[in-house]
């Protein structure tokens, strides 16, 4: 139920209103088992467009390449619906259509109902008093009445039906324009989604208000610790002084938040959650002539009524830039961003798509060539922000060491000159629709894709421009010079608003108090008998599909060495691997001298001309150096491989050394360092490290200031050079047989005659964690974040159904004991989880990890909760039940494909494994009961010492609270980075 901006792929983002590819592409009708739809000729999603009689508009598109049918119900009601006195509104619904309705949630309705109700009485009293001693008392009433309430009620009920029918992925978000509710489900529980989903929006109970409320809470004050989000919400503010978008924030003001009204929340609910208003997604494995149906029958309830659209004022030109500036404890950097054209007008939005690929396309734009290879910032992008009544066009860009911000704004400003003069390659057009077609390949693979790229089109148009969405791809090769030169010109001009995010300390933060509140019940081993219905609903096995490693992977011998291989049978897209079994900690330069070849020319190729050449040709490649493997990735359409392949053989045989390209290179890494140093997921992530190996860890295993200051370009060419002739294992993944791409593979890449020795990788042994410890990061923010962790046994396969079974019982999801318990009954924090972690070696131990991230005044609270649930596992066999019918459905349902499948082998050998492990779990599901997942509790887990990784402001919190649970040590930056 997160709050997030909806991102979706390049080409499915735009609703577009153009040509239309010269007819190509048309609204067509058809009628099917009994009901008439709109589809597009040509359409690759094969979409259908359903309107029922109520209004209800119900989008399909089919695709069987995995039993699995990703799913959104969405309504066109956002943020920029909330009244104006009551913003964050639609968020707060959100979260509450995951309690129930009067049929499932509720242990007795009746007895239920009159609590609900007086505690709706209460709020609306809450929101109407100004008194700080009336409005205490008026909590405490209505913390009173909720603690009773609850005693009747069931907490997460929905989400345990969705995991018992094998929901992946259960999630919501609300945005400026919409409101969305996901869910991923097996092919064979489309009757009990259906069913559960016409019950969540018949008539939703909005129970166990208070402590959900606590949940935003903790969820505002998350974005007040995070600079980007306050980047982004002064943005809106300062290009839309009028409408909606800038003036009401979709997580809301805090004055809002701590004003709820139920009753006003209620109205909302009538006013936007109608039929005409609303929109069923489906994209998957499915018959559309049977859903259609079934989703007419379970809905057809739904009442058809006026919805009132937002309607805002036009804003007034921005005449000069808007300078804004935001303060903050993370790294700097400048944002500026232009007001556009909205989605509706799809003339605008094609020029605009094309031209802001011209600008930054991540290979061969004006930014990636002039700024980024060059190294003249940290790093720069563009991008376009498209929603309905006006799209944002923006640039954003971060100083690199000894650089102002106003010197990257000039060099952002700068390549908008370029571009409003017409100073490049109108050749690169063409090669911006080859991408496109490359990224349509690849995203029709996605369910995912195809459903939110269908339900944006709702959201903007109601699907009316879906035929200019399908036609995108034809209709950016349209698009001339001229059309782009002159729309920069009359859009990009000093039309902009500026944001400088600035290093310093935020004074006008203001966080969203704790109120009192007592914890609830959450009943969690009861059931209501709207559950069980929907458990007995008959459900066709999916039989589960194993991998044969020996049948499922060819292999060959090419020269010297192994190619594995598996044939793409679905489009012409190829991927072609060298993975080397050796990686940062065989040498910590194999990192460095990857990301420096990007810089490099050749005695043929300027290293701008290798970018395009290869974007030219709608082809990859990369080089990656991790801990243990360092992997060549080429990729793109198939009837360029040749091409592509020969390419990157001639960029790695014959780079030239760069000292130019490698001080900038060097000075940009020592901004990103000193960067992360003010990052604080970064800064977690070190010491959790800390933790789980000691001083000497993975992630502070890096180059000392030292040793970067005295690698040469010349000892990073030769790495590249030399890396060809280490042993390496040839992946291949395309449509081509085995024998015609071993014989092109063999023909294209040269190899030694005798392999070079890998060089002895460094080993890092997991601490003993033999008494408490607490580990201390001072960091200026809001809130405070808690990592527990402790290392535990080897790694033994015979565990893996169990550990499986008590992640997701114990601490995995919104229906585990953790959530429940943490969340859910006393309100203390809106994210917290508990795993029990497994290596990725045979020979490596198991971890186990638990976090919360709560408010400062809250933490030892926090602590204790998760104290106990380490020390003594409730016991809910019903919960249980669920968790291993989860289990079973995601093994069933899930298909380990294309290149995934030699991946998975190659997990599985690091194992010390011959076959796929998930056979071995899922006969073990059955029967595996509580008292096992007690045991494995008891072991594991309860009474153990640990660490406690804790990143807070030393301001808000009491070094002596820390004492309490074990030695503190307080780590320097120095000590988690490494330098």
């Amino acid at each position: 139920m997160s709050l997030k901006r909806v991102v979706l792929l390049f080409l499915f983002a735009c609703s577009l209103k153009v040509a239309g590819a010269q007819g190509k592409y048309q609204w067509k009708e058809a009628t099917a088992g009994g009901y008439t739809y709109k589809y597009v000729s040509d359409d690759p999603m094969k979409a259908r467009f359903y309107t029922l009689k109520n209004g209800l508009t119900v989008i399909l598109s089919v695709n069987k390449k995995d039993p699995r049918i990703q799913t959104l119900i969405g309504t066109r009601a956002g943020s920029d619906n909330d009244p104006k006195d009551h913003t964050g509104l639609a968020h707060y619904l959100e979260h509450l259509l995951f309690k129930g309705t009067e049929k499932y949630g509720s242990l007795n309705w009746a007895k239920e109902k009159p609590l609900i109700d007086e505690i709706s009485n209460l709020y609306d009293k809450y929101n109407k008093t100004v008194d700080p001693a009336a409005r205490k008392a008026v909590y405490h009433q209505i913390d009173s009445v909720s603690g009773v309430a609850a005693k009747y009620a069931i907490a997460n009920e929905y989400d345990k039906m969705m995991s018992g029918m094998g929901a992946q992925g259960t999630n919501a978000h609300t945005w400026v324009e919409e409101t969305i509710y996901e869910e991923d489900i097996p092919s064979n529980a489309i009757d009990k989604y259906l069913t559960v989903q016409a019950e969540r929006f018949r008539d939703p109970v909005f129970r166990l208000f208070h402590t959900e409320l606590e949940a935003v809470y903790e969820e505002k004050n998350r974005g007040l610790d995070n600079d980007g989000r306050k980047v982004y919400e002064t943005m809106l503010a300062a290009l839309f002084p009028t409408h909606n978008y800038g003036q009401q924030s979709t997580i809301g003001t805090v004055e809002h938040l701590k004003n709820p009204n139920l009753k006003v929340i209620r109205e909302f609910y009538n006013e936007y959650y109608v039929p005409n208003n609303m929109a069923i997604v489906m994209a998957g494995d499915f018959d559309p002539d049977y859903v259609i149906k079934s989703i007419d029958q379970k809905f057809s309830y739904m009442k058809a009524k006026p919805v009132k659209e937002y309607k805002p004022a036009p804003e007034a030109p921005i005449k000069s830039p808007v300078v804004k500036e935001v303060l903050g404890p993370d790294a700097e950097s400048v944002d500026i961003a232009f007001r556009m054209p909205g989605a509706l007008d799809t003339k605008s939005n094609l020029v605009l798509g094309v031209m802001s690929s011209i600008l930054e396309n991540g290979k061969a734009g004006l930014m990636d060539l002039n700024i980024n290879r060059q190294q003249k910032v940290l790093n720069a992008s563009a991008g376009v922000m498209g929603l309905k009544d006006y799209s944002i066009f923006s640039l954003s860009g971060k100083a690199k060491q000894g650089q102002t911000l106003e010197e990257v704004k000039a060099l952002l400003l700068g390549q908008l000159e370029i571009l409003k003069k017409g100073d490049f390659d109108e050749t690169l057009v063409k090669a911006i629709v080859n991408n496109a077609k490359l990224s349509e390949l690849q995203g029709l693979e996605s369910n995912n894709n195809r459903a939110t790229a269908l339900m944006d089109g709702f959201i903007k148009s109601r699907g009316k421009n879906w035929v200019y969405d399908v036609a995108y791809v034809d209709d950016m090769g349209t698009v001339n010079k001229k059309q782009i030169v002159d729309y920069a010109n009359k859009f990009l001009n000093d039309n902009y608003v500026i944001i400088y995010k600035r290093k310093g300390e935020d004074k006008n933060i203001e966080k969203v108090e704790k109120p009192a509140i007592t914890p609830v019940e959450v009943n969690r081993e009861a059931q209501s008998s709207f559950l069980q219905e929907v458990a007995a609903i008959p459900a066709t096995p999916v039989k589960p599909q194993w991998l044969d490693y020996e049948k499922d992977i060819q292999k060959t011998a090419v020269g010297n060495t192994d190619m594995m291989y598996v044939q793409n049978k679905d489009n012409g897209l190829f991927h072609l691997y060298y993975r080397f079994d050796m990686g940062t900690w065989s040498n910590k330069k194999l990192a460095l001298a990857a990301q420096y070849l990007q810089y490099l020319s050749t005695d043929k190729y300027t290293s701008e001309q290798i970018s395009k050449e290869f974007y030219n040709i709608a082809c990859n490649f990369s080089v990656s150096a991790s801990t243990e493997n360092t992997t060549i990735v080429i990729s793109g359409l198939q009837e360029n491989f040749d091409k592509a392949v020969t390419l990157f053989e001639h960029v790695i045989a014959n780079c030239k050394p760069n000292e130019e390209a490698l001080a900038a290179l060097k000075g940009r890494i020592q901004k990103g360092r000193s960067d992360s140093k003010l990052n604080k997921g970064a800064i977690m992530k070190g010491v959790v490290n800390y933790a789980m190996y000691g001083a000497k860890n993975p992630f502070n295993n890096q180059l000392s200031q030292a040793e970067l200051d005295g690698i040469s370009a010349s000892e990073l060419v030769t790495i590249l050079h030399e890396l060809p002739t280490y042993k390496h294992t040839i992946i291949y993944w395309g449509p081509q047989p085995l024998a015609t791409a071993a014989t092109d593979v063999k023909k294209l890449h040269p190899l030694p005659a005798t392999f070079k020795a890998t060089p002895e990788a460094v080993k890092f042994a997991k601490d003993n964690q033999d008494k408490n410890q607490v580990l201390f990061a001072d960091y200026d923010m809001v809130q405070t974040e808690v990592n527990w962790l402790r290392n535990s046994t080897v790694y033994n396969p015979a565990n893996t159904g169990v550990v499986t079974l008590f992640n997701s019982y114990f601490g995995g999801g919104m229906g585990s004991v953790v959530f429940q318990t943490i969340r859910e009954s006393k309100a203390l924090a809106y994210s917290t989880y508990a795993y029990y972690a497994s290596p990725d070696k045979k020979d490596e131990r198991y971890s186990v990890v638990a976090y919360v991230g709560s408010q400062a005044d809250k933490m030892n609270d926090a602590i204790v909760g998760m104290n106990e649930l380490l020390n003594d596992m409730p016991r809910a066999d019903k919960l249980l039940q669920t968790a291993k019918e989860s289990m079973k459905q995601d093994i069933e349902t899930e298909r380990i494909t294309n290149d995934g499948i030699i991946f998975s082998y190659l997990a599985a050998q690091k194992l010390g494994l011959n076959t796929d492990i998930r056979k071995q779990v899922y006969e073990s599901i059955d029967k595996m009961n509580f008292d096992e997942v007690k045991k494995f509790h008891e072991e594991n887990l309860a009474h153990k010492p640990y660490t406690y990784c804790i990143v807070a402001s030393e301001k808000k919190i009491s070094m002596d609270d820390l004492k309490k649970y074990g030695d503190v040590k307080k780590l320097t930056l120095e000590e988690i980075f490494g330098y």
